[in-house]
């Protein structure tokens, strides 16, 4: 196997995707993403903090309701940058820090938002991670979350086990989804209570999803692209078996929270 080949077979899905053009990398799709924004009603008066924007879709999407401040976070330098380039907005700004330990001062924000990157976080950085949104938010400010959840509320262990399995071994990253009630428990214990919530399909891959997302003419020079690049598109094909397999055991969820403690 050549070099960069191997390179690319141990690359992380979402970055993989993002070799390949896609630009939307969250579970619920554009819909969803909409909806949380929606849910935390950001106006003029926010101040917003965004944990690991990724490549700044949602971030432009925030910009738009020309809130007070937004401040994204993530530990990555390059999609700081990217996110930088493609903001367009002078009361944003781009920190290079931790999630789980932000260096921002308390209770900075009333309105903070994370997608697709808490469930890809071990137990305890969970945990760590709600924590500092609750330290970041003032009282009465709220949370939203954009990540998957595994259903029934009764999934056995048993069927938990595999679909982390197969998920790391797709996309390469330590997936850990879990339900609604355990994501419940995790911004109670934070002092959050949930207000709202919505699910939408992990549909992620599907055609109709891509085309919803990135649009027909975006959607083609992905394909072609995945055309030129056969270990590329196999890697694609492996996550796209994977959630087709557990279709019916995950589902994309987002939560809005108020802190009230």
């Amino acid at each position: 196997m050549k070099k960069t080949e191997k390179i690319r077979n141990q690359q992380q899905g979402h970055w993989l995707l993002a070799r390949l053009g896609k630009r939307v990398l969250r579970p619920g799709g554009l819909e969803l993403t909409r909806i949380m924004i929606d849910n935390l009603n950001i106006t003029p008066d926010d101040d917003v903090i965004e944990f690991a924007p990724g490549l700044g879709i949602t971030a432009e999407i925030t910009c738009k309701k020309m809130p007070k401040s937004y401040t994204g976070i993530d530990m990555n330098q390059e999609v700081a940058e990217i996110v930088r380039k493609r903001v367009k907005y002078d009361k944003a700004r781009v920190v290079v820090a931790n999630a789980m330990e932000t260096t921002l001062p308390d209770a900075c924000a009333n309105k903070l938002y994370c997608e697709a990157m808490l469930t890809m976080q071990s137990d305890p950085n969970k945990v760590a991670i709600i924590k500092e949104a609750a330290r970041l938010l003032r009282s009465g400010g709220y949370f939203g979350i954009h990540e998957i959840c595994l259903i029934p509320e009764n999934i056995s262990p048993e069927i938990k086990k595999s679909i982390y399995h197969h998920l790391y071994d797709a996309i390469k990253v330590n997936t850990r989804p879990i339900t609604v009630s355990e994501w419940d428990c995790l911004l109670a214990e934070a002092g959050f209570k949930v207000v709202k919530l919505d699910l939408n399909d992990m549909h992620l891959l599907e055609l109709r999803r891509v085309i919803a997302d990135e649009g027909l003419f975006h959607t083609l020079k992905i394909i072609s692209r995945a055309l030129i690049y056969p270990e590329l598109r196999s890697r694609v094909f492996g996550m796209r078996r994977v959630f087709k397999k557990y279709d019916k055991s995950m589902k994309a969820v987002t939560i809005l929270a108020q802190k009230v403690k």
